[in-house]
């Protein structure tokens, strides 16, 4: 194992040495928009021969719209294109000995959107966007997210996988941070990525990928980031959109995305609604060996989920000057949800000809989860191109009330009512949490090219658990149950600072960064003072290097140290009673997991697409996994452990194409080779897995307003410590059509269109082995109605 890791990093190390320094003249320049001098990150940039049009060489602007183009003497000119812009063509360019190096300036672009009474905008932003070091995907090209949540638009981003129970995974590991406008939020603290269901997908303008990130960025994630970036425009007057969504099993939306700017102030508002009811089932067959004896079990489960989701986040920016904006907004969540379980268990003794017991569990659930979000920024652009300070401010306040009834009824082989098995818990779950986030970043360029780096970042964080389980009738004492009756309390500090030098010379470019983390967490559980203190510093370096090669290429090489620590659901104590014989709970003892991840990236721009391909490795040391235990009577308890290493390499290729002007394609895929090492638990946990997944998706513009959308999802088995998840493939259909002179869409999506999206899984223990199915999310057809104001399709 660890050869071929030494391997991977001689042949990286080889590869850096090998890239040469030429002396070219240069091109640069930066992409704004004409009304406000907004920065237009991740233009399409492309550079002619003056001489008779040919393409030269081509790349998209970095996040701050500037670019870079190296290339031999001779005439060209530069064109430029954004969405909902007009395009730009510059005047001849002569690059020579005398005038090498030459600085465009600000190429200000002019909003299309200006002259929508009078002509339709056909202009669209490509789906994918791709630079080395990120991937940007713009929600609102794929029709399949109309009426959906956050939570499904991310089951349709590349290298992104949602499991059945809501759990987000990049690149085949769950170990992934997830941030909504570059920041944590409430709606990911409590449930992970499940929580994003809150979230309506009208309210999301792009998600960014982010695999390798650099020192600018929080050192949580193993796999990478997820950064959710929510609506807001700045454009001069009014401008917006509602949405109107109903669809089966039962879900009724609405949602508005209002912006309003005059003069130095712009204000902006996001609005959702939506009701929703999710049927759900799941089987369970366990053989636990006890002595000469086989415990069998066999469990169905079926309920279903009622939830009544609002999101309003409203905002307002004030332009000091086009230079010096002060923004500040505030997000209000509230989810209302009840949910219905019925568990049904049949045991039997070494056949399931002889039974011995049956017993059914009911479970009904209210739930309340407010999330008050404030945050407040300020970016100051100086004089100097690339001179910026940013300084933001976060506060939010977050709480989840539970309360659980569950009444439970046993009954002997013979029929009879078991006593002993027939009873009332009731259990009361509060959580609240309050954090407090405050980060500086300042930005020094030097030289033409250069710049360094530099910021810090403060995180507070309070959380409390109050947790009760008691039996309220069936039971001679109707006492609590000691073991679930406490309150957990989780305190976290985590003070950052990073420092990142970049420069390019001729078609190098490069990036080294380090960041520096001082982590302070404490647990405690009060009732039994048991207290759990953790204190510790970490280096975190990254490093970025991209060579331009000609004709559209590009190869990037970057390197970065990576931290998953234990989160509130990995360390509380409290064990879940909604199922009598599974139980999850965490686990206070657990340690971080810390990860080295190398990736070698290359990317090719052609007429009618682009082509983006890397290799990556990530050994990981502490992973945490979640084992699975059953004792001799049955009763199994999952909960995370600290196993020895895990380690994973492989390729994935994502591409666009466009066969004809009214076809599209995009394909990824995704292949690796993981090892997962897990031998301090148990010397059978040592195994490896191959597996990939792939997703393609088929666009087709059957005229000017009316489009189709197909897409394919295929994951193949891949398996744990000790599961194995078998394979899951589904299919989406959707269609829309522009109404009132393409001012309205409406659109139909029919998601998982065989209901084929079931979750199957097989379990091995010492002592059992279990093999189940579950499905969370069934087919569904949505229908949705889109009206924009002032706003290009």
């Amino acid at each position: 194992m660890h050869k071929k890791y030494t391997l991977f990093k001689t042949v990286l190390l080889l590869l850096i040495c090998s890239f040469g320094f030429a002396q070219q003249g240069k091109i640069t320049g930066k992409i704004t928009d004409a009304e406000t001098s907004t920065a237009l990150g991740f233009s399409s940039v492309r550079v002619f021969s003056a001489k008779d049009s040919s393409l030269i060489d081509g790349n998209i602007s970095n996040e701050e719209g500037k670019f870079t183009f190296t290339l031999p003497f001779g005439q060209y000119y530069v064109n430029v294109e954004f969405m909902g812009y007009e395009s730009l063509n510059t005047p001849s360019i002569s690059l020579n000995s005398t005038n090498k190096n030459i600085d465009l300036g600000a190429l200000e672009l002019v909003s299309s959107t200006n002259s929508l009474d009078e002509v339709t905008v056909r202009a669209e932003k490509s789906s994918i966007e791709l630079s080395l070091d990120k991937r940007v995907f713009n929600v609102g090209k794929d029709l399949a997210n109309a009426g959906g949540s956050a939570a499904e638009v991310l089951i349709n981003i590349p290298s992104v996988n949602v499991a059945v129970d809501g759990t987000v995974s990049l690149r085949g590991s769950s170990n992934v941070r997830i941030l909504i406008d570059g920041r944590p939020s409430g709606l990911v603290t409590f449930k992970g990525g499940a929580g994003l269901q809150q979230l309506q997908a009208s309210m999301v303008e792009r998600v960014e990928i982010i695999t390798n990130p650099s020192a600018r960025y929080e050192a949580e994630g193993m796999a990478g980031i997820i950064n959710i970036i929510l609506k807001k425009d700045r454009k001069q007057g009014f401008n917006g959109s509602f949405e109107l969504s109903t669809g089966v099993p039962t879900r009724y939306g609405v949602a508005a995305n209002l912006n309003y700017r005059k003069d130095k102030l712009n204000f902006f508002v996001n609005y959702g609604l939506s009701y929703n009811v999710s049927p759900y089932v799941s089987e369970l067959y366990q053989e636990v060996e006890d002595g000469d004896q086989t415990r069998i079990l066999q469990q169905d489960g079926n309920g279903e989920v009622t939830g009544f989701n609002t999101n309003v986040r409203a905002g307002l920016d004030y332009f000091f000057s086009e230079k010096s904006i002060l923004t500040a907004s505030y997000l209000l969540s509230r989810a209302n949800g009840q949910r219905y379980t019925e568990n049904a268990y049949q045991d039997f003794i070494n056949s399931v000809n002889n039974p011995i017991a049956n017993s059914l569990r009911i479970q009904e659930e209210d739930e309340i989860e407010p999330i008050g979000e404030t945050v407040v920024s300020y970016k100051r652009l100086f004089e100097k191109k690339g001179h910026e300070l940013t300084a933001s401010f976060r506060y939010l306040d977050h709480s989840e009330t539970s309360d659980q009834l569950f009444n439970q009824t046993g009954n002997l082989a013979n029929g009879d009512i078991d006593p002993s098995n027939t009873f009332v818990q009731k259990s009361l779950n509060d959580e609240f949490e309050k954090q407090f986030l405050y980060q500086l970043d300042y930005i020094q360029p030097i030289s033409s090219e250069g710049k360094f780096e530099f910021g810090a970042r403060s995180n507070f964080r309070k959380m409390v658990n109050d947790y009760f389980v008691n039996t309220v009738s069936g039971s001679s004492d109707n006492a609590s149950i000691p073991e679930l009756d406490n309150l957990f309390r989780y305190n976290e500090q985590i003070h950052a600072a990073y420092a990142i030098f970049g420069n390019k010379q001729n078609k190098i470019s490069y990036q080294a960064g380090l960041r520096s983390e001082w982590t302070n967490i404490a647990t405690i559980l009060e009732k039994t003072n048991e207290r759990n203190p953790r204190k510790y510093v970490n280096l975190f370096p990254s490093a970025h290097l991209t060579y331009d090669l000609p004709k559209d290429h590009a190869i990037q090489l970057s390197y970065s140290r990576r931290i998953r620590r234990p989160q509130y659901n990995d360390l509380s104590p409290f064990y879940t009673v909604s199922d009598s014989r599974n139980f999850f709970s965490g686990n206070p003892d657990l340690n971080p997991e810390y990860s080295d991840v190398f990736e070698l990236g290359h990317v090719k721009y052609f007429d009618k697409g682009s082509f983006t391909s890397s290799i990556y490795l990530r050994q990981t040391d502490d992973v945490i996994e979640r084992i699975r235990t059953v004792s001799s009577d049955g009763l199994a308890t999952t909960f995370p452990e600290n196993l020895n290493s895990a380690q994973a390499y492989g390729i994935e290729f994502t591409s666009t194409f466009e066969p004809a002007k009214w076809w599209k394609l995009d394909l990824n895929v995704n292949a690796f080779h993981g090892e997962t090492d897990g031998t301090n638990i148990n010397e059978t946990y040592l195994t490896e897995t191959n597996s990939w997944f792939a997703r393609q998706t088929s666009r087709f513009t059957l005229s000017n307003d009316i489009k189709m959308q197909f897409r394919a999802n295929y994951n193949a088995p891949q398996r744990g410590a000790q599961d194995l998840r078998k394979a899951i493939y589904f299919f989406d259909f959707s269609a829309s059509k522009g109404l009132f002179d393409n001012k309205g869409t409406l659109s139909l999506s029919i998601l998982d269109i065989l209901n084929s999206r079931v979750n199957r899984y097989e379990g091995f223990g010492p002592n059992f082995t279990t093999v189940g199915t579950s499905q969370r999310t069934r087919r569904s057809a949505v229908l949705t109605f889109n009206y924009r104001l002032n706003q290009a399709d």
